[in-house]
Formats: structure tokens, C-alpha cells, sequence
């Protein structure tokens, strides 16, 4: 009966020390990615890892997914392997057991962060659109310098030495190639 804790940021450059701070966990999985999708590492090595008995401790519930219909799934996928999960911040905690008041408050609390993140989503995308009205905008910086690829290539060097010389992988200077 393990006590295994889940947490997660959307960045590297984030810090995950404040989530489950003071909890005595067996073990911790940590992602540092987008809980826009069930897709991450860490949660996927949790799902592997839990048995049951075991509890999976999550600061809130915005840090488990950013989606109700993830966040529900997750949930009954854990209780149904045995597995009870516990959101700190809310006090909330699932094992499977019905609870009408809580499986409420779930369903709401997921909603309210999927709402959140949607509105952040339309909020940066209508600031793009007037940064680009005002020409501020000129979209992200080229992650390629096609221009090197393309004068490697003409002086004459194969495509896999440009690629080893640029550190670029051989599709992408095989692409460049393709547009001179």
C-alpha cells in the first residue's frame, strides 16, 4: 500500500516543489509537459507502477488533467485497478466507493479548469491576432537557418554532412534541398 504522488507544470523552467510539499510519499512520478492530453511520460509510468491498494496523492486537480473527460477517465481507471486518488488542494479523494457529493464536486472543479484552459487558449490567440494587426507579430523564430542548409549544399556538401555540420536532421536539409 503505497503512497505514490503525481505531479506535473506545463514547462521545464517551472518548479514542482510546491506541489505535495510536506506529504510523505512512497514515490513521486513528475511530468513536465501540457496536461492538455493523457499522452505524458510520467503519468503513463504511474498508471504502470500503481497496484492495488495504493493511493495517488495530486496537489489539485487542474495538475491530474485539464479536461473533464481526462480527468473523470483517469479517476475510474484508478479506482477500478484498486487504486484510491487524492486531491490535496480540494480534500477530495476517490476509491470507488459512490459518493454523489463528490463525484459533483469533481465533475464541477474538472470543468471550471477545462473552462480555464480554454479561455487562456482564446485569450492568446486574440492577443496574436491584434500583435499581427500591428505588425508586432511576425510569428516564432525560425528554428532552422535555411539559408546555411541551403549554401552547404551548394558548395557541394552532401546532405548528411550538412546535416552533421548544422546539427539538423537529414529530413530537414533533404526539405530545404527539395525547395531550391
Amino acid at each position: 500500500m503505497a503512497q505514490v504522488g503525481y505531479v506535473r507544470v506545463s514547462t521545464v523552467d517551472q518548479n514542482t516543489e510546491r506541489q505535495l510539499d510536506g506529504v510523505s510519499l512512497d514515490k513521486v512520478f513528475e511530468d513536465k509537459c501540457s496536461g492538455k492530453d493523457t499522452n505524458r511520460p510520467a503519468l503513463q509510468a504511474l498508471i504502470e507502477y500503481v497496484r492495488e491498494g495504493d493511493t495517488v496523492l495530486v496537489h489539485d486537480i487542474s495538475r491530474m488533467a485539464r479536461n473533464l473527460e481526462d480527468l473523470l477517465s483517469l479517476v475510474k481507471m484508478f479506482n477500478a485497478k484498486g487504486v484510491a486518488v487524492r486531491f490535496n488542494k480540494e480534500g477530495l479523494s476517490f476509491t470507488g466507493e459512490a459518493n454523489a457529493m463528490q463525484e459533483l464536486m469533481l465533475s464541477m472543479l474538472g470543468a471550471v479548469y477545462q473552462f480555464e484552459r480554454k479561455m487562456a487558449l482564446e485569450r492568446q490567440r486574440e492577443g496574436v491576432q491584434q500583435a499581427k494587426k500591428a505588425g508586432k507579430y511576425k510569428g516564432g523564430k525560425p528554428r532552422v537557418d535555411t539559408q546555411a542548409i541551403r549554401e552547404a549544399l551548394e558548395s557541394g556538401m552532401s546532405i548528411r554532412k550538412t546535416a552533421d555540420h548544422l546539427k539538423v536532421g537529414v529530413s530537414t536539409v533533404q526539405r530545404v534541398k527539395l525547395a531550391m
